[in-house]
């Protein structure tokens, strides 16, 4: 039996004019990460990353910290891009929003981004420019799919973002829709989920973990945004 290792993003620009850029701590984290990795002898047999900058520069980041136990190319699917917050937000709340550079704006960013999520995978919304949930949903599955033919007894790493990566454990665990976007909102960065694969079906084992982060040096690189 294989494992297929979904990582989340080290810390975006949040509130930036570029959201899609890595952060120095998100540059940071995602370098600790494969340290951890190279330290416990994880190497990976195939890797999977969505096309979006933070996945890019995430995945390299990790590379970096395996050093010499580095990892085959890895395989590019837009599937496991993000959903387009801003599009998401424009279609509830289509005037400007404040910078949300406050934890009372920040709260507020968020309940609305749910709300967004809640009527578009009910189908009550269509942003501009994005697929409607099924199509979306569907990309995720397609990738778990092409892993759990081609990989099963393998280790696989996946760099996506937490859309894609809670789409992946409700498909998993058959959830409700509410219960996915919980699983969304709860995603920290540089956060590692755990598949099991085998030929027939994906098996959930551990869910948002930071054990690489797990020392007082490390304390203050826990993030979410």
């Amino acid at each position: 039996m294989g494992n297929l290792y979904l990582v989340r993003h080290g810390q975006a620009s949040f509130g930036a004019d570029d959201y899609d850029q890595l952060s120095p701590r998100g540059q940071e984290q995602a370098v600790r990460l494969g340290e951890y990795w190279r330290e416990r002898g994880l190497k990976f047999d195939a890797v999977y990353a969505g096309t979006l900058k933070r996945h890019q520069q995430t995945l390299a980041g990790i590379v970096q910290g395996l050093g010499s136990a580095s990892s085959p190319e890895a395989q590019n699917r837009p599937g496991l891009n993000e959903y387009d917050s801003e599009a998401l937000l424009r279609a509830i709340h289509p005037g400007p929003l404040p910078r949300p550079d406050t934890p009372e704006l920040y709260r507020h960013h968020f309940r609305l981004l749910c709300d967004a999520l809640a009527q578009w995978m009910g189908g009550t919304i269509s942003p501009v420019g994005m697929p409607d949930w099924n199509g979306f949903a569907d990309g995720v599955h397609q990738v778990l799919e092409e892993i759990r033919h081609q990989h099963s007894g393998q280790n696989v790493l996946l760099v996506s973002s937490g859309g894609p990566i809670s789409a992946a454990v409700g498909q998993v665990l058959g959830t409700a829709p509410e219960v996915t976007i919980a699983l969304n909102m709860r995603l920290r960065n540089i956060a590692v989920t755990e598949f099991s694969i085998s030929p027939k079906r994906l098996m959930l084992q551990s869910f948002n973990t930071l054990n690489h982060l797990d020392g007082l040096e490390y304390r203050d690189w826990v993030t979410a945004a």
